[in-house]
């Protein structure tokens, strides 16, 4: 405790360490999209955790992936892969929100499964997913990786060894050209930008900072697109701490890649820590990931690099699936990523369209005299 307020970012849970699970259970896969080859199946490779089976409607693609990456076996539906699955299985269902209850129901129950995030592009899909994981006994994590990728295991290190002194700032800024029409499963939501990537960003705020108690900002769309909102600014306050916590997003900046930026900083009373986030710059080819520090401790030696070795995409899905392995054989006692825990993100989501709707504080333009 300080000053009468509590500091969480402290005492982070022992399942952001990174450590690997020592036996790690079979995965199931369900979906063989974009995200699984990029990102799922590498990270699994990279980690020796075993993939039993691939589940997707386009038998051939997941055949493709099952080739690429030496797994046995190939499904069409859920149910048959079940079926075929081994009794200690982890369900990875890397599919839409929209999909999530109707896997669910299919799963035995007391099952073991990693949800894609989000939790819904609403809050009743997301109260609905919840439901059913309650229902069923499931024991049902969220994919919120960012919370796992390397540069921000090394950052949150530093904030809780206070090498920065008590964290008073913490801010997310996003301006890029992020190509949607690569997804084009979004293009026709009716919410776009916060359900989709500042998602990661309240989620990371969270992780460190714990539940805020309120929310500000806005989220807007482009004129010139048809798609959903692309631009954020939010707000989180933290009650009577003294801490400023922005998230800021920009989606449009197409105009090169001179001003692009993608970063978390972390602010404190005796230094700073920064990541920036390669792999939205020049999306989808990326930039480097770097990681700095600036000490009050060393102000001659100005911003020094932090040592850290992987990346978001594929290292920080290891961390997200490794956490719930590791609490399902017991070597870690709760679960962080719970679908209970994110669901309150997903309320931090809500509010985030909640306070848009809202149009702020009018201006008391009639308190001076006429």
């Amino acid at each position: 405790m300080s000053a009468g307020y509590d500091r969480p970012e402290l005492r982070p849970h022992p399942g952001y360490t990174l450590d690997l699970p020592t036996a790690p259970r079979p995965i199931v896969v369900v979906g063989a999209g974009g995200i699984v080859r990029d990102a799922h199946l590498p990270a699994y490779a990279k980690a020796g955790f075993p993939v039993a089976a691939i589940v997707d409607l386009q038998v051939d693609r997941a055949r493709a992936l099952a080739d690429e990456y030496a797994v046995d076996q190939v499904h069409a539906d859920v149910a048959a892969a079940v079926a075929a699955a081994p009794a200690d299985a982890v369900y990875d269902v890397a599919l839409p929100p929209e999909a999530h209850v109707e896997v669910l129901e299919q799963l035995p129950d007391g099952a073991a499964v990693l949800l894609q995030k989000p939790l819904g592009n609403h809050l009743d899909e997301g109260l609905r997913t919840l439901e059913v994981c309650h229902r069923k006994g499931l024991v049902a994590a969220v994919n919120t990786q960012l919370r796992f990728a390397p540069y921000v295991a090394a950052a949150r290190a530093l904030v809780a060894s206070e090498a920065i002194g008590e964290l008073y700032d913490l801010e997310v800024r996003v301006s890029v050209n992020t190509p949607w029409e690569l997804f084009p499963y979004v293009l026709d939501l009716d919410r776009l930008e916060i359900n989709m990537h500042s998602v990661h960003y309240l989620d990371l705020v969270r992780s460190f900072l714990g539940d805020p108690t309120g929310v500000s900002g806005t989220t807007v769309r482009n004129p010139a697109r048809s798609h959903a909102n692309s631009r954020t600014n939010l707000v989180l306050h933290y009650g009577d701490r003294p801490v400023r916590v922005v998230v800021s997003t920009n989606h449009d900046h197409t105009f090169g890649d001179g001003y692009e930026e993608s970063f978390v900083k972390w602010e404190g009373t005796r230094g700073a820590v920064r990541a920036q986030l390669g792999l939205l710059l020049d999306y989808p080819r990326g930039g480097p990931d770097v990681l700095e520090a600036w000490l009050a401790d060393d102000p001659e030696a100005g911003w020094q690099p932090v040592p850290f070795e992987g990346s978001w995409f594929p290292d920080a899905f290891i961390g997200s699936m490794g956490v719930l392995q590791r609490y399902l054989e017991g070597s870690i006692d709760s679960l962080p990523t719970s679908v209970d825990d994110v669901f309150r993100t997903m309320a931090v989501v809500e509010a985030g369209y909640l306070a848009t709707a809202a149009g702020g504080v009018p201006p008391p333009y009639d308190a001076a005299p006429h």
